[in-house]
């Protein structure tokens, strides 16, 4: 789903579940204004719960040694921190 259809879903669903009109353009800004919180608090280390969703927590990945594909070279991969997500129980459920 791209995000324009995304955007597009919510607008349908907030006027017939929610009995609420909102515009694709609030919609669209919303999208923009989670993703940007939701980075702001990863990077301060803090998880971000979506309801109904999942959550998105910070992991540590440990550096490792890796190969190059091409060259067979034995290279180091530093340490990082990465993102991950977590489903809620709902969308568990809701997926069988």
């Amino acid at each position: 789903m791209t995000k324009q259809e995304l955007i597009d879903s919510i607008t349908e669903v907030m006027k017939t579940r929610h009995d609420r009109a909102v515009s694709k353009a609030d919609a669209s800004a919303f999208m923009d204004s989670l993703g940007d919180v939701a980075a702001v608090c990863l990077k301060a280390g803090e998880d971000v719960t979506l309801p109904g969703l999942g959550k998105l927590v910070v992991k540590e990945k440990a550096a490792r040694a890796g190969r190059n594909p091409q060259t067979g070279e034995t290279i180091q991969i530093p340490a990082k921190r990465v993102a991950a997500f977590s489903p809620a129980k709902a969308l568990k459920d809701a997926l069988e």
